[in-house]
Parts: C-alpha cells; sequence; structure tokens
C-alpha cells in the first residue's frame, strides 16, 4: 500500500468519524431505499458588519439586536457586535497620513475599549438596544452563534439634527460578501455618497470599486485594488474616484480575495439622506417593495451589467391591483448603462411597490429607487433596493409605536403572512396577527403592537401559504419640521438551512 493510498484512508475515515458519509440512496439492484428528504436546521453560526454610522458631530445612533425565538435550536449561545478598530492605514485615494499624535497610553486605551462589545444579545425574542453619540463611532463586527444564530437582526438608526445628510438614517447590519451592487448612487455636486467597506476577518481583503454612468463605465484613478484591513471599515468618497459628476451611478463592488461588508451612505446637501443597501443580485424580474403612500417624488434607477440591452415592463402593485405608471410602460436599458427615470408623484396617496418584468426575453439587472417625502426645505429621501422575498422568516427591527409603516406585496399569486410584533426593549408582551395579500397588490398592513409596550420591538414577518411575497418596513419621525423617514427591504433570513441524511459508509473505502 503507497503512501497516498494510506493517506486517503486516514482521511476519509476521520471524516466519516466526524460527520459520516452520505450514502448514495438511488434505487439500484440492490433495492437501496430511496433518498430522504434533506432536513431544515437552525443556522449555528450567523456574522454581521455595520457601518460607520456618521462623520457629524450631530448623529445620535442606536443599535437594536434581535433574533427570533427558533425551534430547534441550542440551549446556550451568544450575539454580540465588537468595533472593527482603528481604520486601516492602507486604502485608496489620497486619505492622508494617519494622526500619530496619540500616545501608546491612548492607543492601548482604545485596544482594550475595541475588546469589550458594544452590544450583547440577551435572549431571543427581546430586542436589545445601545445608544453612540457623535462622529466617533466606528465600524462594527459581530457573530451570533448556538440559539442566537438563525435569524439575527441588527440595525443601526441615526438622527442627523443638521448639515448634509440631515435626517433619519437607517441601515440593516449585513453578512460580509464578495460581490455587491448599488443602483442610485451620485458623483453629483449636491451629493456626498460614500461606499462603506468593512472586513470582519484576521486577513487584508483586496476591492474594486467600479462606476457605471448613463454612458457606461465611468473613468476611474484609484478604484481597483483597495485593501481593507484585517478588523477594520473603510469610507470611500465617491467623487475622490472619478472627476466625472453625474446624478445616477451604479457602483459595483468586487472582491478579489477575502470578503467584505458594503453600504453606501448618500447625503445630500438639500434632501437629507439615507443608507442605500445593496440590490439583489443581477436577475431578469425585480421587485422594489413598498414605496410610501406619501411620496412626493420617485426616481427609478436600473443597471443592465453585461453588453446584453433590457426591455423592461414596469408595474406599480397598488392596494386595489396592478397598474401601469403613465408615460413610464416600458423602459429600455442599454447593457453596462445606468438608466435612471423619473415617476414624480406616482403613488397618488396610495402604497405601492414597483415591479419589473422583462418586455421581450429576460437580461438581468439591478435596480433602486430614490424616494422623496416633504416639500421644499423640509424634504427627506430614502432608499429602497430591488430585494429577495421574505421566503420563510424576515425581521425588521427599531420599531416604534406609532412611527412603523409595514408594506407587504404579492406580485404573482395570492398570499397569507404572519406578522408577529416581539416584546419590547423595555418590556411588554408579544403579538401575532394573520394577513392575506391578493395577487398584484401591496398592502400597507396594521401593524400589531406588543401589548404593554415599553421601548422598541422588532417585527417578524412569515410565509403561510401561497405566492412568494415582498416587504420593506419605514420608520418615520418628526425633525424640526421636516418628516423624516428610512425604509429598509425584509429579505429571508435564512436562519435555517437544508442538511442531507448521512451514514457512516465505510465500503467506500474498498472502492
Amino acid at each position: 500500500m503507497n503512501r497516498t493510498t494510506l493517506s486517503l484512508i486516514v482521511g476519509v475515515g476521520a471524516l466519516a468519524a466526524v460527520t459520516g458519509f452520505a450514502a448514495l440512496t438511488s434505487p439500484d439492484a440492490s433495492g437501496a431505499s430511496p433518498a430522504k428528504a434533506a432536513a431544515e436546521l437552525p443556522v449555528e453560526r450567523t456574522s454581521l458588519v455595520c457601518p460607520a454610522p456618521s462623520s457629524s458631530d450631530l448623529a445620535e445612533t442606536t443599535y437594536t439586536s434581535f433574533t427570533p425565538v427558533t425551534k430547534g435550536t441550542a440551549d446556550d449561545g451568544k450575539a454580540e457586535l465588537l468595533s472593527a478598530g482603528e481604520e486601516s492605514g492602507a486604502a485608496a485615494g489620497d486619505k492622508g497620513a494617519k494622526d500619530k499624535k496619540a500616545g501608546k497610553d491612548e492607543k492601548a486605551g482604545k485596544a482594550a475599549a475595541a475588546d469589550k462589545p458594544v452590544l450583547t444579545a440577551k435572549e431571543p425574542g427581546k430586542p436589545v438596544t445601545e445608544d453612540a453619540s457623535g462622529a466617533d463611532s466606528p465600524a462594527l463586527v459581530g457573530t451570533a452563534d448556538g440559539k442566537f444564530a438563525p435569524g439575527w437582526t441588527v440595525q443601526q438608526t441615526t438622527q442627523v439634527a443638521a448639515g448634509t445628510g440631515r435626517g433619519l438614517q437607517g441601515v440593516n447590519c449585513t453578512a460580509p460578501d464578495t460581490e455587491f451592487w448599488f443602483p442610485g448612487a451620485s458623483t453629483a455636486p449636491d451629493r456626498t455618497d460614500y461606499v462603506h467597506l468593512t472586513n470582519p476577518d484576521d486577513s487584508a481583503a483586496v476591492v474594486d470599486i467600479e462606476l457605471y454612468g448613463k454612458d457606461g463605465a465611468l473613468e476611474t484613478t484609484v478604484g481597483e485594488g483597495i485593501t481593507v484591513q484585517p478588523h477594520s471599515g473603510e469610507p470611500i468618497l465617491l467623487s475622490t474616484l472619478t472627476s466625472e459628476k453625474q446624478d445616477n451611478v451604479t457602483v459595483h463592488v468586487s472582491v478579489r480575495s477575502g470578503r467584505v461588508g458594503a453600504s453606501v451612505q448618500a447625503l445630500d446637501d438639500k434632501l437629507g439622506g439615507d443608507w442605500l443597501a445593496a440590490s439583489v443580485d443581477p436577475t431578469g424580474s425585480l421587485v422594489l417593495p413598498g414605496i410610501p403612500k406619501d411620496a412626493t417624488a420617485v426616481r427609478l434607477v436600473v443597471f443592465a451589467p453585461g453588453e446584453a440591452d433590457a426591455d423592461l415592463k414596469v408595474r406599480l402593485a397598488s392596494p386595489t391591483g396592478s397598474i401601469t405608471p403613465a408615460g413610464n410602460e416600458t423602459l429600455h436599458v442599454k447593457g453596462g448603462m445606468t438608466s435612471a427615470v423619473d415617476l414624480g408623484d406616482v403613488m397618488r396617496g396610495e402604497p405601492g411597490s414597483l415591479v419589473l418584468t422583462p418586455s421581450d426575453h429576460s437580461v438581468p439587472v439591478v435596480a433602486a429607487v430614490r424616494v422623496v417625502r416633504g416639500k421644499g426645505a423640509a424634504q427627506e429621501t430614502a432608499f429602497i433596493p430591488a430585494g429577495r422575498a421574505v421566503g420563510k422568516r424576515a425581521t425588521a427591527v427599531d420599531n416604534t409605536g406609532k412611527g412603523t409603516r409595514l408594506s407587504v406585496t404579492a406580485p404573482s399569486a395570492t398570499a397569507e403572512i404572519k406578522v408577529t410584533a416581539s416584546a419590547g426593549s423595555e418590556g411588554g408582551s408579544a403579538v401575532s396577527k394573520t394577513y392575506t395579500v391578493k395577487s398584484g397588490t401591496t398592502q400597507e398592513v396594521e401593524v400589531p403592537v406588543p401589548s404593554g409596550l415599553k421601548g422598541t420591538y422588532a417585527l417578524t414577518v412569515e410565509t403561510v401559504s401561497g405566492g412568494p411575497v415582498y416587504a420593506s418596513r419605514t420608520l418615520t419621525s418628526s425633525q424640526d419640521g421636516v418628516s423624516a423617514f428610512t425604509v429598509q427591504t425584509l429579505p429571508d433570513d435564512r436562519g435555517m438551512v437544508a442538511v442531507p441524511e448521512a451514514d457512516e459508509d465505510l465500503s467506500v473505502l474498498q472502492k
């Protein structure tokens, strides 16, 4: 027996001892039993990253962590958020030398502070919050395991009292990945847009950032090979990547090595600002759920990766059914170019969702809408990217008793959903309601509120039956005469994973 054969047998034996072998179960002459369906089990570990919330000294930020109760989890576990650490000196653009005035004692103090969790979960089914003030809050990295892992959801919500981007800014902390698309960004003079990159791992990540405008790729100077150091966050100002000024830009973040979390912070001099989350991966049909009924301006931005043009039907799923926006029945998107269309006050006092489908052959696209509420100096902005369906379960956190709206759309078939309002962060009992959403409609459902609510609470949406549903949650608040707001979509939390039946099969060693 040669060394290679011996090594293979030892390795196979070790693997069998730990996990077992998945035996081939297709019928054969020996009469083997048919394959069993894979069991769905709760995930055991979840990672999230949160971008640095604001560079404004007037910022007030709340972090909210929540895990829905899931059957079949372990009895123990934990979920916590930690500082990503001081920003690395190796990044794109001329970011300037780091401030080296701090002494060793100060650095040691910061390192010690970074080891202390910013937020730690207490129990599934009840949100926990933590507040931060000013411009010094860093990017955060977080891990949940055991009973806290399935469906772990974290949001940071920031109030900025004045200045560029003033208003309410909210973003879900996201799982690190290797590719992101952000249609709806801008390099216009009145916009200050950053793409925030956060590396949660022990090794550096190398990232490329590409920008696409109305005529195709924008010429960039330092968008390739950006290094994001381990456990660090890097805000990259888009206007430092290109000299071209365009109102509507699609940002493509691709990771050469490692992985990062990515979000775009879009700040306007006059229209407030918000976070632009990544669109769902390029696909032929998209749903942009839950445009507020009091939107005064809606801009749809679409990008077609690759060389093929896309021709799309544009439909608005309203409370009474699917309608066509007058004058914007279709949209032609040239390959490799960003297209934008202003739909004005298309909502006309009713909530709705945009549904994009191919007019002819299907071409993958990404999309987002910029939504403006208010008039004159009291205008505020939010963004809604094309999102994934709710699937089995999705959650939105940091809800209040009066400032929360939940919109749900069923684009292709009637569906029944269950909505659960969790216990409050400071007290209250969970309540649930079921709703039916008719095919082709968007419903702004009556949001259940925990009995005896104190603090904020989580909303969990589950698909009970019927076709796929898409949802978004809008938070609103009044701020010096401005009706500030932020919108987050509710994608499937992927808290369950299919695990195939596995049996030890030592006969493989004889083959």
